[in-house]
């Protein structure tokens, strides 16, 4: 049985050193060419033709997962692995079995409705359909289509993002337990993936795999230019994986709701590209934690961080 630390390092190391997608029924396996004739062709979800567009395009060192397979996977023992079938899982071993998230959230024990504060790093966290892992300190590791598409670290919002996680997307659950399947016998304290400062009002952020300075720049409303300059970076593009950027400290985003009218400050999208503005406001469409999406009436014209907008 998996100790509940080894199962956090490992699900944070999925999240933050490797590419990955969500690809419905794939515990790990990287999108080869014929992993990714294999996963077009399993599921009505992946036959859909923008989901198709999406695995076809992956590299070959991208590695699929959804929600519950993430969970099973590195159970499974998933090592990030490219030449390996499912990135070095084995089905259905370590005494797990291949079950979907609503059962297995049945399975957990101690399942609760409430107590978010006393979690055990490791536990499950549920909503209908969809699962993810409480990693600590207000955070959980999930697989998700929604957000970034992929294997993403994101905020417990029945906990509150923390002061200096900003940029995380939050997600609300309905319920949590322990998974049978691993040992929480060294459960206890956090597992630390972004580190504020205790002074300054700055943000430590680590790079993971497929980060660039603008993309990180746009989760927190600056520019590359400024984190360049902060962290005295002479050239932009060269960034490595685990490597400290700082973040400094930020004017807090207003408060959106759907159909607020807007004006773009920083006219780049939620994932760090930039976009045209051909209007003075736009039209708040969704609002999803700091991912708000605007447009012209119904019309998308882009996802914004909240950072980046302010109401007209």
């Amino acid at each position: 049985m998996m100790k509940s630390k080894t199962f956090i390092e490992k699900l944070i190391d999925a999240a933050q050193n490797h590419k990955t997608l969500y690809v419905m029924g794939c515990f790990g396996a990287p999108m080869t060419a014929a992993n990714k004739t294999r996963y077009t062709q399993n599921h009505s979800y992946n036959k859909q033709a923008a989901r198709t567009a999406m695995i076809k395009a992956a590299s070959a060192d991208t590695f699929g997962f959804d929600c519950v397979c993430l969970i099973k996977g590195i159970l499974w023992g998933w090592i990030g692995d490219k030449s390996k079938t499912y990135g070095g899982a084995v089905y259905a071993s370590n005494g797990v079995p291949d079950i979907g998230a609503d059962s297995m959230i049945g399975k957990c024990k101690n399942v609760s409705t409430g107590n978010w504060g006393n979690m055990t790093p490791g536990e499950a966290l549920w909503v209908p359909g969809h699962i993810g892992v409480y990693i600590g300190d207000g955070l959980a590791v999930e697989c998700s289509p929604a957000f970034e598409n992929d294997v993403q670290i994101t905020a417990v919002g029945n906990i509150g993002k923390k002061a200096g996680y900003a940029g995380y997307n939050t997600r609300t659950w309905q319920k949590h337990g322990r998974l049978p399947y691993v040992d929480y016998s060294d459960a206890g304290g956090s597992a630390t993936v972004v580190t504020p400062p205790a002074s300054g009002g700055e943000t430590v952020y680590t790079v993971k795999k497929g980060d660039t300075l603008s993309a990180i720049a746009a989760k927190y409303g600056t520019t590359y230019q400024e984190i360049a300059a902060y962290n005295g970076i002479a050239n932009p593009n060269p960034i490595r994986v685990g490597q400290k950027i700082k973040i400094p400290a930020a004017t807090a985003p207003e408060s959106f709701e759907k159909g607020d009218k807007v004006k773009v400050l920083n006219a780049v999208t939620y994932d760090g590209k930039s976009f045209k503005t051909y209007y003075d406001t736009y039209d708040v469409i969704q609002v999803n934690g700091d991912r708000v999406v605007i447009g012209v009436g119904a019309t998308v014209t882009a996802a914004v961080n909240a950072v980046n907008l302010r109401k007209a």
